[in-house]
């Protein structure tokens, strides 16, 4: 046995050595990398071997390395990924913008699928789905143990075809069952309306192809209702983000023209790039020209970007741009952090790694990862607070996050204290009736985040937050 397992293992280092010669030349070639470590790799070998020959029962080679790849781009960051042929056909259908589903933005958490947003109008978003809810099962299969892909496969399906998802809600400390119908996901991106003469309210749900030619009519239209707008709300709370190009169009829809929007640097030269806010930069963007037609007034017209835990990626570039510009005031809570850049790279005709090769910066140069955007003032969901914003999770919470690059969060005592004392509320909480516990929608007459922006671009007292606080950063230990 031992003389096979020692042949077993310098086979499968021969074969493992043979095939990472490609990637090591490559490698080389590009100037990134030292020579692969050959000891690590014997032991991958010997480990491959054992597994091979002393496993109680026989197992699949190409199944062993395709988890190995699996489990080596997930030891990254919470965003890189590598697909195999199921996963790869999955991933080209999600990216051609039409998919049967029940239509939520997820992450993983502790091995379970976190919601991050539903999508607005998506079956999910009607059967009451929130930010932060945990998905526990889909059908009668724990999520516990299901990678993020198995898990998005197990909820699309067939149109009209039912998913059952048990729910853990933190906020109300309780686990539900939720019985919802696939259909396909069209969501509308853009929303708004006249709050009242002189103020609009602009809602961007998600960064799409079409979201800036959304934007751009909805825009048109506000100003035909009425041509004296004295103030505008760009609502990017829970905004997941989505396409780059359409959150640089969106910003130089107020910003300067030519001026930077947003800045990437990563290892390689084509991940160091800048981007402006002028046409050439969203060229091949649907609705590119509106840029020229939008209304002159839009360049000058005070703005308020309401952002919150949910507003992440995109929506950052957006906030951040008009932030370091003076565009705009940024209120509401803390973004998410999501400040990296994923690029898809073909490993052959059916497989393929999403792998983060870069991070974002606003033009003043900060990064956005794992820090996110600070409100210039911080508010409140509620007039009563926001008891349970130190639950919420952010990039900095998620397991493996990438770093902003220009120091960490300092790990807050207080914090943890605060976590404890909110744990207490949400048991109260959950004794109220639901009607008393919910959220009021974004744009209704009740949304205090809203009627606080008003009242900013009115020159009226705004009630800040007298719960939230910035996540400070530290220097890195050398």
């Amino acid at each position: 046995m031992g003389h096979k397992l020692k042949i077993t293992g310098w086979v499968a280092l021969g074969v493992v050595a043979g095939a990472l010669t490609t990637v090591s030349l490559q490698t080389v070639a590009r100037n990134s990398l030292a020579p692969l470590p050959l000891e690590e790799l014997q032991q991958l070998a010997t480990v491959f071997g054992m597994v091979k020959s002393d496993y109680v029962e026989p197992v699949d080679e190409k199944k062993l390395i395709t988890d190995a790849i699996t489990g080596m781009v997930a030891s990254l960051d919470p965003h890189s990924q590598y697909f195999d042929k199921k996963a790869f056909k999955e991933f080209r259908e999600g990216t051609s913008g039409k998919f049967v589903g029940v239509g939520i933005e997820i992450t993983q958490e502790d091995g379970l699928v976190k919601v991050v947003s539903p999508i607005e109008g998506s079956p999910a978003f009607r059967a009451g789905l929130k930010t932060n809810d945990l998905i526990t099962k889909i059908d009668d299969t724990a999520v516990k143990g299901l990678t993020l892909n198995e898990a998005v496969k197990r909820m699309r399906g067939e149109p009209n075809t039912k998913v059952l998802l048990t729910i853990f809600r933190k906020e109300e400390n309780r686990t539900f069952p939720v019985t919802i119908i696939r259909e396909e996901i069209k969501q509308q991106s853009v929303r708004g309306k006249v709050v009242e003469p002189g103020y609009a309210w602009i809602r961007v749900s998600q960064f799409q192809e079409r979201s800036f030619e959304d934007f751009a009519k909805k825009v048109d239209e506000i100003y035909k209702q009425d041509p004296k707008i004295k103030g505008l709300v760009l609502d990017l709370r829970n905004d997941p983000g989505g396409l780059l190009t359409a959150a640089v169009a969106m910003s130089a829809a107020f910003l300067p023209d030519n001026v930077t929007v947003v800045s990437t640097n990563g290892q390689t030269p084509e991940s160091k790039q800048v981007l402006r806010a002028t046409a050439s930069d969203i060229r091949g963007l649907s609705g590119a020209e509106a840029l020229k037609t939008l209304p002159a007034a839009l360049k000058k017209v005070p703005v308020v970007v309401l952002v919150n835990e949910g507003s992440a990626s995109a929506s950052e570039i957006v906030a951040g741009a008009l932030q370091d510009h003076k565009r705009a005031t940024i209120m509401g809570s803390q973004s998410f952090g999501k400040g990296s850049v994923q690029t898809f790279r073909p490993l052959g005709p059916d497989t393929g790694l999403k792998i983060t090769t870069s991070r974002y910066y606003t033009p003043n140069g900060r990064s956005i990862q794992a820090k996110g955007i600070v409100p210039d003032l911080m508010v409140d969901e509620t007039e009563e607070g926001s008891p349970f914003a130190a639950l919420r999770m952010r990039e900095a919470d998620l397991e493996k996050h990438l770093s902003s690059g220009q120091g960490e969060e300092k790990k807050d005592t207080a914090r943890e204290k605060a976590r404890e004392e909110a744990l207490k509320r949400l048991e109260e909480e959950s004794r109220k009736p639901a009607s008393e516990r919910k959220v009021p929608e974004f744009g209704s007459d009740k949304d205090f985040q809203l009627i606080q922006a008003i009242n900013h671009l009115k020159g009226k007292p705004v009630l800040v937050s007298k719960t939230q606080v910035e996540r400070k950063e530290e220097a890195k230990d050398n």
